[in-house]
This record gives C-alpha cells, structure tokens and sequence, in this order.
C-alpha cells in the first residue's frame, strides 16, 4: 500500500484559514462563476480517505450543501463522543495518537490521506508526517484567526514544486517534503 499525507487548503495573506470567529466567507472573495475546482477534483483523485478533525468535520456539517465528499472519512477526536446519527454512514470516528489513528486507517486499506483542519494539520506538521502540501493563497489580510502552521520543534524543509496564479488573483502552490 502506498502511503503518503497530503494537505490541500487555502489561506489569507497572513496565514489564516479562518477568520477570528471560525468564518469562511473571505474564501469566495475572488469570483469563480464556473465553479472550477481548481485542482482540488485532482488532488481527490490522488487520495484514498480523508482525516479531519472535529471543527472541521463540525463546519462541513453546517454547511448547507449535500455531503462533499466520495472518499471515506475519518473524524480524528478525543472530545465527541459519537458521529452525529445523520452523518453516521459518512464518516467515522477515530481517536488516539497520530500513530494509532493512522494504524487504524492504514488497517483499514487507506494509506494516501488528504489531512485537513488547522489543529490536525498543526499536529502532523509537528510529527513530521506531512508529505505535500497544495496551499492556495487568497489576496486577503484577516488579522487573526485560526493559524495554518503551528510552532515546530524542528525546521521541515519542502521543495517547491509549481505555482500557479488562478484567476489573477489567488496563488497555488505544491510544496513537498524533502526527506
């Protein structure tokens, strides 16, 4: 089984990727009236499942739209208690260390994930286990929120692989961990 963690998000100018009360509205600031994916229909296609954390999977929930995602979903948390009834069938719930829970995903037959939410991506950062990451980056200054990157015991070097400008506003780019 192929193994690699994958991020895929997008940030403010300042490194945020939630204003200072969780809001995401910002995220649409720079028109898309054909909907275009922009990578990400790709980078789902490269992955097997996704790990999230508990605000993340809790802001996906309130969104009014139907579930977004085809890929099996694990909900990475030590507070809730259980995958809401309506949602039982679409994600499941993990808990533990960043070991087991990737041992009980692996055990599972997934092994390329695409790691989301601040606090998750923070904590694989911190374990070295972020393998790429695609960042797009919107022409926003927000002033605080929620931080993409976290403090690190170590440096982690990445090697840039492309970058992309998308719509002349937003830029893309891959990065992966050099090992």
């Amino acid at each position: 089984m192929q193994k690699a963690n994958k991020v895929f998000i997008a940030k403010s100018l300042d490194g945020f990727i939630a204003g200072k009360n969780g809001e995401l509205d910002w995220l649409d600031m720079v028109p898309n009236p054909d909907q275009l994916g922009l990578g990400y229909f790709e980078f789902m296609d490269s992955i097997d499942a996704l790990l999230m954390g508990r605000n993340s999977f809790e802001t996906v929930m309130g969104f009014d739209v139907e579930w977004p995602y085809q890929c099996p979903v694990f909900v990475w948390s030590s507070s809730l208690e259980a995958i809401p009834q309506a949602y039982s069938a679409k994600a499941e719930l993990v808990s533990g260390s960043i070991e087991e829970v990737l041992a009980t995903i692996h055990q599972k037959g997934y092994g390329r994930l695409y790691i989301d939410g601040g606090k998750t991506i923070q904590s694989f950062l911190q374990a070295d286990l972020i393998d790429e990451m695609v960042i797009t980056t919107i022409p926003i200054l927000l002033g605080g929120g929620v931080p993409l990157f976290g403090e690190l015991t170590e440096r982690l070097e990445f090697t840039h692989v492309r970058s992309e400008v998308l719509f002349g506003e937003l830029v893309q780019d891959c990065y992966r961990r050099k090992r």
